[in-house]
């Protein structure tokens, strides 16, 4: 019993001590400055960064689609414009074709 209370006294004493030792000062100066440096930093929580990653992917995702679609409407429009060049061609080459018969005949 007496042991008991003796290693209670000494325990009790121990905390005391190193509640205020200077390595307990340390400690929170260390935390304290630790905070201030990482509310400078603009630090973000782990949470919000998964949620732009999911936003991230998901954007990518549609910027696949979105130039499959543009890729379609470029080879639709290019054949569109190779069918108009083709009948330009074709009519310039008419019209040519008029201008000097036209010339022939005066």
């Amino acid at each position: 019993m007496i042991a008991k209370k003796i290693l209670e006294e000494i325990s009790s004493k121990l905390g005391d001590t190193i509640a205020q030792s200077p390595a307990k000062d340390i400690e929170k100066n260390v935390k304290t400055l630790m905070g201030s440096a990482f509310n400078r930093m603009d630090l973000v929580t782990r949470e919000e960064f998964d949620i732009q990653q999911q936003v991230l992917i998901k954007t990518r995702e549609m910027l696949g689609k979105l130039e499959q679609r543009v890729a379609q409407l470029e080879a639709a429009q290019g054949l569109t414009q190779v069918e108009t060049a083709a009948s330009v061609d074709t009519a310039s080459a008419e019209a040519e074709a008029s201008v000097t018969e036209d010339k022939a005949a005066s």
